[in-house]
């Protein structure tokens, strides 16, 4: 099927949901409505992407949850993951414990020397406290994580964790001047946390950071990457964020013929390999719904939708499989948009919006 044929169908897809969400293009959809129960199993899946993401996470989960899983379906999904942090399915308590004070000064860095800093980031010493950051992240990330296990994966428990201050979006990156809405709402919030704030505003730091070791090149601008969706997981609850990156691709009339709207104008994001690259995965560490224990750390990889791969082939819609994008509520409910927009105009001020 050409190009023109499968961008036909896709925008015709975008006409019908634009006008219940403003969301991003590529990650548009109906709004899900929130639901304060948890899938009973996953042979209620009504999808091959849902049955896909089912075994994806479970593989990202314990110990016991990943050997549920055959060992056929386990290696065709291995090989389409490139972990940012390695991968460390352990409950090493003495880990979670561990470096606390180490942590906690590296979110309070002040606004000279940013949070997330590549040269920050990128250095010998500090990069095993990013990976513990990943794998053991500070009390108020934890406890959320508790708190969507616990409440039986309900989005309204995360809700009443955002503080109910209304922040208007403002332009970004000329946006109003070429009519893009790049956010669901023209408003967003907070979480009441501060901690947890700067706890996101690391996670889209370090994914620009670390990308390129695994062939992932983003830049943080309203084109390429600004947004994630955070989503509780079905069967689970398990807290986790699907970051979109490769967001508005340039209008190329051999490699991308598509017209993507308002928000497409002006992108220089080219349409090639890496798009394969542009579904990124956190997930929170997965408590135990019984007892104060840990099942599993947390986790930072990048899905790599190759054509041929299982995530392509069982994970990724037919209909924009050429855009290679995951729809976060198949990983589970959708709870929020989180947003890390450049409100700056002369010098870049990078904020979160959570809409």
């Amino acid at each position: 099927m050409g190009y023109s044929s499968l961008c036909l169908r896709f925008m015709l897809v975008v006409s019908l949901s634009y006008s219940v969400s403003s969301s991003s293009f590529f990650s548009q959809r109906t709004f899900l409505s929130s639901s304060s129960s948890i899938k009973a199993s996953s042979s209620s899946y009504s999808s091959p992407q849902k049955a896909c993401a089912a075994d994806l996470l479970s593989l990202l989960g314990s110990k016991e949850q990943a050997s549920r899983l055959n060992t056929e379906k386990s290696e065709q999904l291995r090989s389409c993951l490139k972990f940012l942090v390695p991968f460390s399915p352990t409950n090493n308590t003495k880990s979670h414990n561990c470096s606390i004070q180490r942590r906690r000064d590296l979110l309070n860095d002040d606004d000279d020397d940013r949070l997330g800093s590549s040269a920050k980031i990128l250095s010998g010493r500090s990069r095993r406290v990013e990976d513990e950051f990943i794998w053991w992240p500070p009390a108020p990330v934890l406890e959320l994580a508790r708190l969507a296990v616990d409440s039986g994966g309900d989005p309204g428990a995360i809700h009443r964790a955002l503080d109910p201050t209304m922040l208007t979006v403002p332009d970004i990156e000329g946006s109003n001047e070429n009519r893009c809405e790049l956010t669901r709402t023209p408003y967003g919030r907070r979480f009441i946390s501060e901690e947890l704030n700067a706890y996101l505003t690391f996670l889209f730091e370090l994914i620009v950071a670390r990308g390129p070791s695994v062939g992932l090149h983003v830049s943080l601008n309203r084109y390429d990457f600004f947004h994630g969706h955070l989503f509780l997981a079905d069967d689970s609850g398990r807290l986790g964020i699907l970051f979109h990156a490769k967001e508005y691709p340039a209008y190329d009339k051999d490699g991308f013929p598509c017209n993507m709207g308002y928000c497409q104008i002006g992108s220089n994001v080219v349409y090639d390999d890496s798009m394969n690259l542009r579904n990124i995965l956190w997930l929170a560490p997965l408590p135990s719904n019984s007892t104060k224990d840990w099942l599993a750390p947390g986790v930072l990889v990048v899905l790599d939708a190759h054509p041929g791969g299982i995530i392509y082939e069982d994970l990724i819609p037919e209909y924009v499989n050429y855009a290679r994008t995951i729809y976060e509520e198949d990983l589970g409910d959708v709870v929020v948009d989180v947003n890390y927009l450049n409100v700056g105009a002369q010098v870049a001020d990078y904020r979160i919006f959570i809409c």
